[in-house]
C-alpha cells in the first residue's frame, strides 16, 4: 500500500515535468521549505501548501473581513474571502491555458490576503501609520503563514504571497499570475458591487471602456483572461497586451475617482479607522504595563499581529468590549494576544 501511495506523488510529479510548459515551476524542482519534511505519499510539495492555506484560522477568518463595503447589509457583497476565491477561479484558468502550475498558483492565490487587516485598506492605512516601519498586508500575510500559524510553505509559495502586490515581481510565473488575477479580480467584482449598491448606474462608464470591455462582468472577464492568455503564452513573462493594459488602468483610474476614493463607499472610513485606532492603542498601553521589560517595538509587533488578524466584527466587539459602559461583567477573550506576546519573546 505504501508503494502505491508513492507512485501517486510520483505520477504527478512525472506529469508536470512532461505536460506542463518549460517555464512552469515543477513541485519536484522546488527549493523546498525552511525546515525538512519528508515528503508525502500523496500530494506535492504545492498541494500541501494549499491545503494547509486553506485549513488555516487566518483563511476562515477572511468570511468577515472587508473587501470595499464596511458590513454589508446584503449578502451578496464580496468579502476578503469570496475575493480570494475569485482570485484563485481566474488565476487558475490563466495557469491551466498557459500549462503552469495550478496547483502553486491556488496556493498563493488562497494565501496572499491572509494579513488584511479589518476594514480592508481602511485598517491598513492605520496600522501604516501606527507602526514605525509601516504595515503592508502582503508582508504581513507572509508573518501569519510563516511565523503566527507556521505553515512552513515552499519558498516558491512564499515568494508568491509576497510579491503579489503592484509594486512587486514574484519570481515565478505563477506568482505573476495571481498578482494580474488579484487586480482583475477586485476590479470586476467592485464594479458589480458598486453597481449592486447604486453607488455607480453603467452608464456612468466612459464609452471608450465599455466599447473596449462591454458592461457584462462575465464578457469583460473572458476578454482580459483570453488577451492574458494569448499575450503571455510560451513567455516566462505574464502579462496584457498594450491596449488591455490601457483600458484596464483607465478602468481602475475610473473607479478610483468614482468608487474607492470618493462615494458613500467611504463614508464610515473614519469610524473604521477610528475603532482600529483605539483598540490598536488600547492593547498597546496594556501591554506595556504587563511586559515592562520587552521592547516597545516588539510590544507594539505583538498588538500588530492581533489587531491585524481581527475580523471587522471582532474588532467592533474588542471596541464595545473596552471602551462602552456594559452593566455585565464579561470574561476576557484576549488569550491569543497573550500567546501572541509568548512568541514575540515579550518580557
Amino acid at each position: 500500500m505504501q508503494k502505491i501511495f508513492e507512485n501517486v506523488r510520483n505520477k504527478i510529479e512525472k506529469r508536470e515535468l512532461q505536460f506542463l510548459s518549460d517555464c512552469a515551476t515543477k513541485s519536484s524542482q522546488t527549493k523546498g521549505r525552511k525546515r525538512y519534511e519528508e515528503p508525502c505519499d500523496l500530494r506535492t510539495e504545492f498541494q500541501r501548501d494549499r491545503d494547509r492555506i486553506l485549513h488555516s484560522k487566518a483563511f476562515r477568518r477572511l468570511k468577515h473581513k472587508t473587501q470595499v463595503f464596511f458590513s454589508p447589509f446584503d449578502d451578496h457583497f464580496r468579502t476578503r474571502m469570496t475575493h480570494t476565491l475569485e482570485v484563485s477561479q481566474i488565476a487558475r484558468t490563466i495557469s491551466r491555458a498557459l500549462d503552469l502550475n495550478e496547483d502553486l498558483t491556488e496556493a498563493i492565490a488562497l494565501g496572499h490576503d491572509l494579513g488584511h487587516t479589518p476594514f480592508g485598506h481602511s485598517g491598513e492605512r492605520v496600522l501604516n501609520e501606527l507602526m514605525p516601519n509601516g504595515y503592508r498586508h502582503n508582508e504581513q500575510s507572509v508573518r501569519v503563514v510563516e511565523f503566527i500559524e507556521d505553515l512552513n510553505l515552499t519558498v516558491e509559495t512564499l515568494d508568491g504571497i509576497l510579491n503579489h502586490s503592484y509594486e512587486c515581481i514574484p519570481k515565478t510565473p505563477e506568482g505573476q499570475v495571481v498578482r494580474l488575477s488579484d487586480k482583475i479580480a477586485y476590479l470586476n467584482h467592485d464594479i458589480q458591487d458598486a453597481l449592486r449598491a447604486r453607488i455607480i448606474k453603467t452608464e456612468d462608464i466612459p464609452k471608450e471602456i465599455v466599447e473596449y470591455f462591454s458592461t457584462t462582468n462575465r464578457i469583460r472577464l473572458t476578454k482580459i483572461v483570453a488577451d492574458i492568455v494569448e499575450t503571455s503564452y510560451g513567455k516566462d513573462k505574464i502579462s496584457m497586451s498594450d491596449e488591455c493594459f490601457r483600458q484596464f488602468v483607465n478602468l481602475r483610474d475610473w473607479m478610483f475617482s468614482h468608487v474607492y476614493d470618493n462615494s458613500p463607499a467611504k463614508l464610515a472610513e473614519d469610524k473604521a479607522q477610528n475603532v482600529v485606532r483605539q483598540v490598536f492603542q488600547f492593547y498597546f498601553a496594556e501591554l506595556s504595563k504587563k511586559y515592562v521589560n520587552s521592547k516597545k517595538e516588539d510590544v507594539m509587533q505583538t498588538v500588530c499581529d492581533y489587531v491585524s488578524g481581527m475580523t471587522d466584527r471582532y474588532v467592533l466587539y474588542k471596541f464595545e468590549e473596552n471602551f462602552l459602559p456594559s452593566p455585565l461583567i464579561k470574561e476576557n477573550s484576549d488569550e491569543f494576544l497573550f500567546k501572541l506576546a509568548e512568541m514575540n519573546g515579550l518580557k
